[in-house]
């Protein structure tokens, strides 16, 4: 066998959809497809018919789907639940985590939802709900009741069987989970120290007391870099009386943090939300329209700036060819600073004195990278002048002169434009990356026109008298 055959990537999609399709038993269909990975059978669930989703829907256990959904985006796994018989359904939903469950339920039609909701059983039901009590931007919503919660009075054998008890139903088991008589959170407790530990030693010694914890009313933004610190696998939710709900599992912690990224980014590209392929073109142009409004209005403004200095245009009209050199090299300092400042701002803790560091440090990143591309416009623009433009050599770096010394100043001006700008919206209790991309290049193209433009008109009408 040669090395390209080594290298071909089986296609499992379509030896999943080939095995879905056959004429095989349903016994025989799903031992073959339990030889496949659920994120697979996924990825093809969204390329067959409904006929033959259907027959798949049939064909696997409610237990086996449940594996398959949870790789699923919840909107189209609300799509294909509403496919399935109600029984069906509550026992793919049973199955689910249960702040995945909630979400997709709550992807599906009212009716449809209520029928499955009081197929489930009442246990399950009662989680699913108390997770649909958090708003979305609350860490509760992200959480699930899958975890193991022991009291702190049991012994180390006493804790040995309830762990055994409750694996049962539950299988993240890595940590253990205390409560005191009342239901609040105590610590936790590490599943290899109580699998290791002597019959008679106390499970308090075992207990640690200083787990990390968030609280369900926490808001996704505040806890997302607390997440991250911690190095932990799972994390309990309290609520506010410090009892404790559920768990917050790594899965789930990727998972938001994906999710702000995606936010930040939809922000820092003009939109109000993301956006998907399967989105109707009028709820897309609703995301981009407001800002896009407000842009156009500071547009015209732009264009207004550069109206004022006409007799500056019409008097050099080579300097015109040069505006978008400026423009554009304002425009990318200020998104680069922006980029700086907003993950700089993700720490809840910075002080004054740190931020007035950022505000000094972007300025002079700025007035440094803004020299060096001044003096290498002054020579390269004052060379392409006097030898293609055929002007003199005075005239060619009076000119280039002024470029540069416009694009230093241009670039000092939109690295502090950069910074500031999202420090100002943060200081309003407003998300810093609604300080979009878009709104720094055309605050900066404003900044841009008025500089190259009062500067020509100064220096090179007024000083040198060149027009």
């Amino acid at each position: 066998m040669n090395q390209d055959e080594l290298n071909i990537k089986p296609d499992y999609e379509a030896e999943i959809a080939a095995v879905i399709r056959s004429n095989d038993s349903p016994k025989a269909i799903q031992n073959k497809l339990e030889d496949y990975h659920c994120n697979d059978i996924a990825q093809v669930l969204q390329t067959l018919s409904l006929p033959e989703r259907r027959k798949l829907y049939r064909v696997c256990t409610a237990e086996m789907l449940s594996e398959v959904f949870e790789h699923l985006d919840e909107a189209e796994a609300g799509v294909f639940l509403d496919e399935m018989d109600i029984r069906k359904a509550a026992a793919v939903v049973s199955g689910l985590e249960t702040d995945t469950a909630a979400n997709v339920l709550h992807a599906i039609e009212k009716q449809k939802r209520v029928l499955i909701i009081d197929a489930i059983a009442p246990d399950i039901r009662k989680e699913i709900r108390l997770i649909a009590s958090f708003d979305e931007d609350e860490i509760g919503s992200r959480m699930t009741t899958n975890c193991i919660v022991i009291r702190e009075n049991l012994t180390v054998k006493q804790a040995m069987s309830e762990l055994v008890h409750q694996a049962e139903e539950n299988d993240n088991i890595t940590t253990l989970f205390v409560v005191d008589e009342s239901g609040e959170f105590f610590g936790a407790l590490d599943l290899k120290e109580l699998i290791t530990a002597r019959s008679t030693t106390s499970l308090e010694s075992l207990i640690v007391t200083s787990f990390p914890y968030v609280y369900a009313t926490e808001t996704i933004d505040d806890c997302i870099e607390k997440l991250k610190d911690y190095s932990e696998s799972i994390i309990p939710v309290l609520d506010n009386a410090n009892k404790m709900l559920g768990v917050i599992t790594s899965q789930s912690i990727i998972e938001v943090v994906d999710d702000e990224m995606g936010e930040d980014y939809a922000k820092l590209a003009g939109l109000t939300a993301e956006e998907d392929l399967q989105e109707p073109l009028v709820q897309s142009m609703k995301k981009r329209l407001p800002w896009l409004l407000i842009l156009l209005g500071l547009g015209l403004l732009v264009s207004s700036v550069v109206g004022v200095f006409e007799k500056v245009i019409s008097q050099l009209t080579l300097i015109m060819a040069f505006q978008s050199l400026i423009l554009d090299m304002a425009g990318n300092v200020g998104t680069q600073s922006l980029a700086v400042t907003i993950r700089v701002l993700m720490d809840e803790n910075l002080t004054f004195r740190q931020k007035c560091h950022l505000i000094a440090k972007e300025t002079r990143v700025g007035f440094c990278n803004g020299l060096l591309m001044g003096l290498l416009s002054f020579l390269f623009v004052g060379i392409y002048i006097f030898t293609v433009k055929r002007k003199t050599a005075a005239f060619a770096f009076a000119v280039s002169g002024c470029i540069g010394f416009s694009l230093m100043l241009a670039m000092v001006i939109s690295s502090a434009v950069g910074t500031l700008i999202p420090l100002f919206f943060k200081k309003l209790k407003v998300d810093p990356a609604v300080a979009s991309g878009p709104l720094i290049t055309t605050v900066n193209d404003l900044v841009a026109v008025v500089t190259y433009y009062g500067i020509s008109w100064i220096l090179l009408l007024n000083v040198l008298h060149l027009g």
